[in-house]
C-alpha cells in the first residue's frame, strides 16, 4: 500500500511532465507566454487534487491486488 507521502510525489512527477505539455499546448494556440503559465499553473493544481484523490480511491479496490505474506523471514 502507498503512503500519502509516495502518492503526492507520484502525482506531482506526473504532474510536472503534464504541465509542460499543456504549457507548450496553450503557448502554441494563444501565442501568449503570460496565459499559457496561467493555464498551466491551474491545469497542474487541480489535476494533482484530481490524481490523489483517484489514487486514493483505487487503493480501496481490492481487483489485481496480492495479498501480503502473513510473514516475512
Amino acid at each position: 500500500m502507498d503512503t500519502h507521502l509516495r502518492s503526492i510525489l507520484k502525482a506531482s512527477t506526473y504532474r510536472a511532465t503534464g504541465t509542460i505539455v499543456t504549457f507548450g499546448i496553450a503557448l502554441l494556440l494563444l501565442g501568449q507566454i503570460e496565459l499559457a503559465v496561467k493555464i498551466g499553473i491551474l491545469d497542474t493544481l487541480l489535476k494533482i487534487l484530481v490524481y490523489y484523490a483517484h489514487e486514493r480511491m483505487w487503493e480501496k479496490v481490492n481487483i489485481g491486488k496480492r495479498k501480503p505474506p502473513e510473514y516475512q523471514i
